[in-house]
């Protein structure tokens, strides 16, 4: 049993991380924004008591010391799951909103870890593919993207544009936490996930519709028949389910292996045309809202698109990724359950 911090216990991925970690036998202190969440999470894990699964309010993780009270525990932290990232819709000033928070919020923990948990050893904090790819390059038909890659973004196309701006955020985040672990030498090893669009079902207790995770948002829309007579496109072609990337958050921090690695992990490819036809084979009721095999759009381009390297994830923590079919129906389940 390893005590653990995790941070943004209530979202998408985190869900299910804590989920993970609690069948493992692990004890969990996770951090949630509002009373409200930790009330939400606790009722849903009645079967754990404070020993098990505990609480620690963080409100605004891009605050200078923020986890500086959330890393400090009795029994001591062992280890630290970072998933808490700060994501905003209405970006005006990419620098201020989106770049700032997510290095600072990732390099926070980090300096609150060394100056007051220093029992940690191991820290897994949850990156992107945007850190991996060169978004300016489009599919890039040919090229292997592995670990060793690093999205080139600058500085300066940093603050162009929000699309931008993201990817950067993710891009520099990583960086930092490396360059920390580098410079500071502290007594923990760091893995990074770097996983691309993370499809599969939430946890129903803390989702709506409306409040649907961004990747998830094109199945409810086919569902809806959004996609009825023109499918949206892909976007990035390579995917995972959130259950899988889950495990491997928690296997990263369990396994020896894993530390100062980055994992790029992806279960292959797939297309919103695809999503939609095994929605058509899977579920009739949906048959009159859906695309027809004429329908345009969704699909992949006729140029091909990029080639993956996923061997170190596969062979480091011993994954075996679910279907695409298996992601998608568990996911529509999931949402039918809060009203789809």
């Amino acid at each position: 049993m390893t005590r653990v911090l995790l941070t943004g216990g209530s979202g998408f991925i985190a869900a299910h991380v804590l989920d993970i970690l609690l069948q493992h036998g692990h004890s969990v202190v996770t951090t949630v924004r509002s009373q409200e969440k930790a009330d939400k999470v606790a009722e849903a894990h009645k079967e754990y008591k404070k020993d098990k699964l505990d609480f620690a309010i963080v409100e605004d993780i891009a605050q200078e010391g923020a986890f500086d009270q959330a890393v400090v525990s009795d029994p001591p932290f062992e280890a630290v799951i970072h998933t808490a990232s700060p994501f905003h819709f209405n970006v005006t000033d990419v620098q201020k909103q989106l770049l700032d928070p997510a290095i600072i919020g990732t390099t926070g923990i980090l300096k609150s870890i060394k100056k007051s948990a220093p029992l940690v050893k191991r820290v897994v904090i949850t990156s992107s593919f945007a850190s991996i790819v060169d978004g300016f390059k489009g599919t890039r038909p040919g090229h292997t993207y592995s670990e060793s890659d690093w999205n080139p973004i600058t500085p300066e196309q940093a603050v162009e544009n929000p699309a931008n701006g993201y990817r950067a955020s993710k891009t520099f985040a990583e960086r930092a936490a490396w360059d920390f672990v580098e410079q500071e030498k502290p007594n923990f090893t760091l893995a990074t996930m770097c996983p691309p669009l993370v499809l599969g079902p939430i946890v129903h207790y803390l989702n709506s519709l409306s409040s649907l995770n961004t990747s998830n948002e094109r199945i409810r829309d086919i569902m809806q028949g959004k996609a009825k007579h023109e499918i949206a496109p892909t976007g990035t072609f390579i995917w995972v389910d959130v259950r899988d990337l889950a495990l491997c958050h928690v296997l990263a921090m369990e396994k020896a292996a894993a530390a100062n690695k980055r994992f790029f992990i992806t279960a292959g490819y797939f297309s919103n045309k695809e999503i939609a036809q095994i929605i058509g084979r899977k579920y009739a009721q949906y048959k009159d809202l859906l695309p027809s095999s004429s329908t345009p759009g969704g699909d992949y381009p006729a140029e091909g698109v990029y080639k993956y390297d996923n061997s170190r994830v596969i062979e480091t923590l011993g994954i075996k990724f679910r279907s695409l079919e298996e992601s998608i129906v568990d996911t529509v389940k999931s949402l039918q359950a809060v009203g789809a």
